[in-house]
């Protein structure tokens, strides 16, 4: 999974606009919102990996030189 492309940012993408499409996509497919619907649920939990990892100047400096998130 390329978590750039899971929130629909580019690679150098500033921290405000990560936290922005995070927002957004969070927001969107927020379990309370859905009815039960397993892939937006699976793609919630996508959306917040790519977060954790690309908000954390360290994790994404790991992530963009090996291509693995730390979870």
């Amino acid at each position: 999974m390329n978590l750039y492309e899971e929130l629909g940012v580019s690679p150098d993408a500033t921290q405000t606009e990560i936290k922005q499409a995070y927002r957004r996509l969070a927001n969107k497919y927020h379990p309370d919102k859905q009815n039960g619907d397993t892939k937006d649920l699976e793609r919630f939990h996508r959306i917040q990996e790519a977060y954790e990892t690309l908000a954390d100047p360290v994790a994404r400096d790991r992530y963009d030189r090996t291509g693995e998130s730390s979870e």
